[in-house]
């Protein structure tokens, strides 16, 4: 029986057997039965790469330790508001750290990044769930929108369903209109720096699917 510990674009945590490409943690979120008692522990949300030194640890979801999480790949991860891991992924993270500063000059360090992208996730008074708005022309490959009243990513002029698997249908991306965003604000700038991470930016899938006639 899968684990719920796929992660959406919403950050939601979900039980499916599909195979991920990035891997990554909040912190200890299970219980020790392993069922998810909470949604993060900590403002330290990473994205990590699957193999790293030939480290492994099984089973999953021990008590008392971080929960594993799976992501379809790395615009998935930074939709739900994570961050490349300062450990597994350094090249990654200074390249991180230097698009940051240029987006939030005076901002230095972990500490000051992640407490910056839980006041993009979060709404301060309501704990909910934060969307932000900009406009669709403006958007970047990778980034996610709130469309049709689901998580789609943009990839050229083409809007992709997202799925546990993969991505599927497309719609056409509105050329005026204004976009609901899932991704943080500035992770969407992270993207539109010409990101190209260690870990797989979009699942090959998406290519596939941009590539069929709107």
């Amino acid at each position: 029986m899968p684990l719920q510990n796929r992660v959406t674009p919403l950050g939601d945590l979900i039980a499916d057997p599909a195979r991920c490409s990035v891997y990554g943690n909040r912190g200890c979120l299970h219980d020790e039965t392993g069922r998810i008692r909470r949604r993060y522990d900590g403002k330290r949300w990473i994205a990590c790469r699957l193999r790293f030194r030939g480290w492994h640890r099984a089973p999953l979801m021990q008590p008392g330790r971080f929960t594993e999480l799976f992501f379809l790949d790395e615009a998935t991860a930074f939709a739900a508001g994570h961050r490349p891991c300062a450990l597994c992924r350094r090249e990654d993270y200074n390249r991180f750290v230097a698009i940051w500063q240029r987006i939030h000059p005076g901002q230095a360090g972990a500490d000051a990044i992640d407490a910056q992208l839980h006041s993009e996730r979060f709404d301060p008074c309501t704990r909910a769930r934060r969307y932000h708005e900009g406009r669709f022309v403006d958007l970047p490959d990778g980034a996610f929108v709130m469309h049709d009243g689901e998580p789609r990513s943009v990839l050229g002029r083409a809007l992709l369903r997202w799925t546990p698997s993969g991505y599927g249908d497309a719609a056409p991306r509105p050329s005026r209109a204004r976009a609901v965003l899932i991704t943080p604000p500035s992770l969407i700038e992270i993207l539109r720096a010409d990101w190209q991470p260690v870990v797989p930016l979009l699942h090959p899938s998406a290519r596939i699917a941009a590539a069929r006639p709107l």
